[in-house]
């Protein structure tokens, strides 16, 4: 009971303040404000965490129905949005590239090619990384999976390990790599799992974002970020080791240990190139995104590339789908309800006469460094995206360049820290970096991160129309 009272008794306390206690709008029904303290209590219990990420989602979505004014069929549907399903066929996808060894091999194939210099390891891993976002949305997964053990292995080959030797070569490369994978999450709508619930709550306030669409925002901003980030890296925490030849020549020794490509990996380099290509052209073709994700795992079931056993089994995919599809609903039900309206406009009222350049560059700024208080980007977006996005559309800031600059920037604050993310308790477990040191250079790449994609990608946005 005491540990109950522990994990739950300030969920609970949060739910009754903001249904019974706080003032309602006078535009909202009390159901929708009762659904709004269960949406809250929930994001919460993501980032307190007294259960699971999964069953947190799930007794939100039950009290949903018992006190938010939802019917359970409707507090069920969530899981029949088509959105909750693309990213879920993506992570079997993604199951299958780690299971055949082909995201390896690219890996390998980038770093036998540019591997021949310490930056150059850093930007082959980054390449692997981004190749790999364009369909895998578990950025845990493409660092578990590939990149991190590459690194660990490259810095192991020049006697680099923890400790003494660390600065040889590992240090550099556990936060330069590190850092690269925070930006490849921004890049894509397929780079982090909370990109699609981006896409979606834009979408609510009247701007569509598309596979398609993210691609082109973040490949300019991006790819200046990747070129940039690691030789910053590289002057505050420069590595004793610059040259590396034997890295490209030990990524070549492992391709000719794996020998020619198997059957498996060619049929799932034909799905991989086809998925992707379908999605960057579904504005000429017409063919829904989700569609073609479920044909290309189709294809990999027919094929034998994937099997059902390894469907059933892929535990991270079906623990997403269950907290993504109820947050979905929720957050649907919120902005049905009038709920996000409300606030923006009560909210909207405190800053009368500030003239929207301002107000959405201090919200920026305090949006991206808010992370620091954060140790999921998914809990981050979820309690801050939609009440800032509903602000500064209300004040007149064009809902693109708000709708994108949001989405794009919680992915790489989470540079910020050791454990910001997923892969970065991964990176720092090696013990190549002190804390002091992670901070300070994370400290320093989140500000080159802030002015490029403020000047950089805000310019390419403006000329691709976004804004």
């Amino acid at each position: 009971m005491l540990r109950f009272l522990k994990g739950f008794g300030p969920l609970v306390f949060l739910y009754l303040l903001i249904a019974y206690v706080l003032p309602k709008p006078v535009a909202v029904k009390q159901e929708a404000w009762q659904l709004f303290g269960v949406f809250v209590a929930t994001v919460a219990g993501l980032i307190l965490q007294p259960v699971a990420g999964g069953a947190m989602v799930l007794i939100g979505v039950v009290f949903s129905a018992l006190v938010g004014g939802l019917r359970i069929q409707d507090a069920l549907s969530g899981y029949a949005d088509p959105m909750v399903w693309l990213v879920l066929v993506a992570f079997l996808i993604s199951r299958s590239l780690l299971n055949t060894g082909l995201a390896r091999r690219i890996a390998l194939g980038f770093v036998r090619a540019f591997g021949k210099t310490s930056v150059g390891i850093t930007y082959s891993l980054a390449a692997t990384d981004a190749v790999l976002a364009t369909i895998i949305p578990s950025n845990g997964a493409r660092s578990g999976g590939v990149t991190l053990p590459i690194a660990r292995s490259i810095a192991e080959l020049y006697g680099s390990t923890p400790g003494a030797t660390a600065g040889r070569l590992g240090a550099y490369l556990m936060v330069a790599v590190y850092q690269s994978i925070c930006i490849t999450a921004a890049m894509f709508f397929t780079g982090q799992a909370s990109n699609p619930i981006a896409a979606q709550i834009a979408g609510q306030n009247g701007f569509t974002i598309t596979w398609g669409s993210w691609f082109l925002a973040g490949s300019v901003p991006g790819i200046v970020s990747l070129i940039i980030i690691p030789v910053l890296v590289m002057k505050l925490f420069p590595p004793e080791i610059k040259k590396t030849p034997e890295a490209a020549a030990f990524a070549a020794g492992e391709l000719q240990k794996m020998g020619p490509m198997s059957r498996h990996e060619q049929i799932l380099a034909v799905v991989f190139a086809g998925v992707c290509g379908m999605w960057a052209t579904a504005s000429r073709h017409g063919i829904d995104i989700t569609v073609t994700a479920l044909l290309g795992a189709a294809a990999l079931l027919l094929s034998g590339v994937l099997s059902w056993e390894e469907v059933k089994t892929e535990k991270t995919a079906w623990d997403m789908f269950v907290w993504y599809g109820g947050l979905v609903r929720l957050g649907k039900a919120l902005n049905d309800g009038g709920v996000m309206r409300a606030l923006a406009d009560s909210i909207g009222g405190w800053f009368t006469g500030t003239p929207w350049p301002i107000l959405f560059g201090v919200a920026l700024l305090i949006y991206f460094y808010a992370h620091y208080a954060f140790a999921s980007i998914t809990a981050h977006l979820l309690s801050m995206y939609p009440p800032f996005l509903a602000v500064l559309v209300l004040k007149g800031a064009p809902v693109g360049l708000v709708a994108f600059a949001f989405a794009c920037y919680v992915n790489f604050s989470s540079g910020l820290t050791n454990y910001g993310t997923t892969p970065s308790p991964m990176f720092f477990a090696q013990e190549y970096v002190g804390m002091r040191d992670w901070f300070r250079v994370g400290a320093v790449v989140s500000v080159a991160n802030v002015i490029i994609w403020a000047t950089v990608g805000f310019g390419w946005w403006k000329l691709l129309g976004i804004w």
